[in-house]
């Protein structure tokens, strides 16, 4: 334990988040335990559970104030690599070590090996017609987004569109309600991104998030609009990544 926990220092001192979040690496990550208190992580085979110190701090925070909640286990999904960059599939960010994605389905008992490298999806929306499926989203699912947003290291939080309606309906008055922004997908996840972190002078940050709480003429143009993912992966250019990158 005492070993773990200066190696975590360590790396804690000499992490950094390099780049854009879709173009970028990350140096000295620390790798996310594969379950702890609050939480399981799955599709490990990826080996997509590395971070950034202030990453995993983040999540395991997290993992016990919903534990404390009541709530069952997380499951969290796609961090990065162990060095950041590109992924050969799936998310064009997760490039610096501060993304990450945690199911709106959670656990309550410890995942079997079979299910955990191929856990069925939970979708909470039906995409074709953009409406949330009956029972999918309680108050469990709002208030897990409420101690996920509710951060001051959160930069915003990648929702689908049709979430993002129903918090503005449950939740509006609320001030993290604005981190929450539309995004096509989603249906079965959110995608935290946190802000540029203390020592990582080549990390470029966030946009900030426009005044008020995103509840109006922007998500009416997502709902109106009805984005979806396509049904075929579209091609993609690997980016240039930083020269520190080694890229």
């Amino acid at each position: 334990m005492l070993a773990t926990s200066l190696l975590f220092m360590t790396s804690a001192l000499y992490a950094e988040a390099i780049g854009g979040y879709s173009a970028g690496c990350l140096k000295n990550a620390v790798a996310m335990p594969l379950s702890g208190p609050g939480y399981q992580v799955i599709r490990s085979k990826r080996l997509r559970y590395y971070g950034h110190p202030d990453l995993i701090h983040y999540l395991q925070v997290l993992a016990s104030r919903t534990k404390m909640a009541g709530m069952p286990d997380l499951y969290i999904a796609d961090l990065a690599m162990a060095h950041g960059g590109p992924f050969s599939s799936g998310h064009r960010s997760h490039q610096t070590g501060l993304d990450a994605d945690i199911w709106f389905r959670m656990a309550n008992r410890p995942i079997s090996k079979w299910e955990q490298d191929a856990p069925k999806e939970w979708a909470l929306i039906d995409e074709p017609s953009y409406r949330v499926l009956p029972g999918r989203f309680g108050p469990q699912q709002l208030n897990l987004l409420r101690l996920a947003a509710n951060q001051p290291e959160v930069a915003r939080i990648f929702i689908n569109p049709v979430l993002k309606a129903e918090v503005c309906k449950r939740a509006p008055d609320e001030p993290w309600v604005a981190k929450l922004r539309p995004w096509v997908g989603h249906f079965s996840h959110f995608h935290v991104r946190l802000r540029c972190p203390a020592g990582s002078p080549d990390c470029q940050p966030q946009a900030p998030i426009p005044p008020g709480n995103g509840c109006g003429a922007e998500l009416a143009s997502w709902l109106k609009d009805k984005p979806q993912l396509p049904k075929v992966s579209m091609s993609y250019r690997a980016p240039t990544l930083p020269s520190r990158c080694g890229g």
